[in-house]
């Protein structure tokens, strides 16, 4: 990592993903996790109010020390057992189907290969696992995505490799999880170009077996 993405951008995302405009979808995500959890992109812990009961444990995915740091007066107020576990999404050091929940919140826009990422939560994933998601993409409307191209390339320099125009959804049903309900719109109070938000879960089908 470079200084400035190690030591700046979990700073801006602290506070830009830390607004007050984010808890109700964050909470939305975070319904129905249940038993040992995998959490990817965890960053200063801004989840851990939203943990239900039902979460035994959760195993935080986090490549900025920085952010871990920021994230231990949230970490220490947890009811929930927390540690880290690994720098990267795309290679976690996790044994196969050992999680019961996956949840990725604003993180599948900055992980450099998503496609490796999600075959790992997939990995990971008991069979019926359940991935829970909100993320930011590709909008619906052709006058935001004219936006959000012009500006990826500086989202991008800015905010450690975010990118505005990925179909995220797409990407998790082409890994091979099973979307089981979603729901996309415009958040309020920000740029449409930022905010064109799924919320949603999938599920980590049974592998198929040979007859």
């Amino acid at each position: 990592m470079g200084w400035y993405r190690e030591h700046v951008v979990p700073r801006i995302v602290d506070v830009a993903c830390g607004t007050k405009n984010t808890d109700p979808s964050r909470e939305r995500a975070c319904t129905g996790l249940s038993g040992d959890v995998v959490e990817i992109g965890f960053g200063s812990g801004l989840n851990t109010r939203f943990y239900p009961p039902s979460v035994r444990s959760v195993a935080a995915v986090e490549p900025a020390d920085l952010a871990w740091r920021l994230a231990q007066p949230r970490v220490q107020a947890s009811t929930v057992p927390i540690r880290r576990v690994g720098l990267d999404g795309q290679a976690l050091p996790l044994a196969d189907d050992s999680f019961d929940a996956a949840l990725s919140t604003w993180t599948m826009c900055t992980i450099p290969d998503l496609d490796a990422a999600l075959a790992e939560l997939r990995r990971v994933l008991r069979p019926g696992g359940t991935l829970h998601f909100v993320e930011h993409g590709l909008a619906p409307d052709e006058s935001v995505r004219r936006w959000q191209h012009r500006l990826e390339p500086v989202q991008k320099r800015v905010a450690g490799g975010c990118h505005l125009t990925r179909e995220i959804v797409d990407s998790i049903t082409d890994a091979g999880f099973e979307v089981a309900e979603v729901d996309s719109f415009y958040e309020e109070g920000a740029p449409k170009f930022f905010t064109a938000l799924s919320v949603g879960v999938a599920v980590n089908p049974p592998a198929v077996t040979a007859p």
